[in-house]
């Protein structure tokens, strides 16, 4: 059971890795500058019929400015090296979304902060199946599913064990040595600096054009809209326009991988504290097969 679920941890993290790495080694074709070249006309055309209405009209008011373009004169591609720079920066962020499972060919549902420091506190669901909670702080590892995510990962086993399975750990927090063999690799991807390192170092070479897009919000925060084409796929990225330029949401344009991801809460504290109250210790217990 906890290798189960450990794998399902692995699989989000791993894709939303994959998400991030999205702004790595874009390159700019024909059709971002003509992209950049219409976005920077549009702009022009308004602010020159602006221009053209208040000259014809003495009598009327001084004209609101039109407001600066975001990135003005940078291709999609510098903008996207941009957002790489800043997010691979960073020194802790928030991961939200969903993103497809390859293993089991379902759909995981994360919400997990992470630092460079190695801690994280979130939660993880599968198929809308429960849901679990993990907190990672210094060198231990902390987990709590509910007992619908243990039914469903159970799926199979005989049904006294899995009911033993839910008598013991529904609802309860355990722990385990982050440096163990159920939890090192788990563990080991709450880890930012490894996160973002891969993100940073997972170009293959693969032709891929980035376009501009236009300017936009996502949940409030000013934002500007990039796409990013490989073959038939073209996924969408949102970039920050005030203050550094981050990564702000991932929308993945495959039929194969569909899913999407939201970061937020750069270089804000993680909630990664041991909670309180009775907790399982998993390593003290010997002989235990889940």
């Amino acid at each position: 059971m906890r290798r189960r679920a450990r794998r399902t941890a692995l699989a989000a993290l791993l894709l939303a890795a994959g998400a991030t790495a999205c702004l790595t080694g874009c390159r700019s074709g024909q059709g971002d500058t003509s992209s950049g070249d219409t976005t920077r006309s549009a702009w022009s055309t308004a602010s020159a019929a602006s221009a053209q209405s208040a000259s014809a009209s003495p009598s009327a008011s001084t004209p609101t400015p039109t407001p600066k373009e975001p990135f003005t004169g940078l291709t999609g591609a510098q903008i996207s090296e941009r957002a790489l720079k800043a997010t691979t920066e960073a020194r802790s962020l928030r991961m939200s979304g969903t993103v497809p499972d390859e293993e089991s060919g379902g759909t995981i549902k994360i919400d997990i902060a992470l630092d460079r420091r190695g801690d994280c506190a979130g939660t993880m669901g599968m198929n809308g199946q429960g849901e679990a909670e993990l907190i990672k702080t210094g060198d231990t590892l902390y987990l709590k599913y509910d007992e619908r995510f243990l039914r469903a990962q159970s799926k199979g086993e005989p049904q006294a064990d899995t009911e033993a399975l839910v008598s013991l750990l529904a609802g309860r927090w355990t722990k385990m040595s982050a440096g163990g063999a159920d939890a090192k690799e788990m563990a080991g991807f709450c880890d930012l600096d490894k996160l973002l390192e891969d993100a940073g170092d997972s170009n293959d070479g693969t032709p891929t054009t980035v376009t501009r897009g236009k300017a936009t919000t996502v949940d409030g925060t000013p934002a500007f809209t990039l796409y990013e084409t490989d073959g038939s796929e073209r996924n969408t990225v949102y970039v920050a326009t005030e203050g550094k330029p981050y990564l702000l949401r991932f929308e993945s344009g495959s039929k194969q991988e569909p899913g999407a991801l939201s970061f937020t809460g750069y270089d804000e504290p993680v909630p990664a504290e041991s909670p309180s109250g009775e907790v399982l210790d998993l390593d003290g217990l010997d002989g235990m097969t889940t």
